[in-house]
């Protein structure tokens, strides 16, 4: 894992708070969570290579 990931990540999860933190003090708490919910699922679609790797690394070491 590189740290140019974390920083992606750390970048998402700012801009998501921001925006949701915007977007409640407007009144308009349903976007808000569209907006929470999507940042989440994008920051997933993000890890699920990381996460691949991780399980053929296991596969690997036990031999599976």
């Amino acid at each position: 894992m590189d740290t140019g990931l974390i920083f992606r990540i750390v970048g998402v999860g700012l801009l998501v708070s921001v925006a949701c933190q915007i977007l409640s003090k407007t009144g308009r708490d349903e976007q808000s969570m569209l907006v929470s919910v999507a940042g989440v699922v994008l920051i997933m679609l993000m890890l699920v290579s990381e996460i691949s790797d991780l399980l053929q690394t296991i596969r690997s070491l036990f031999g599976l």
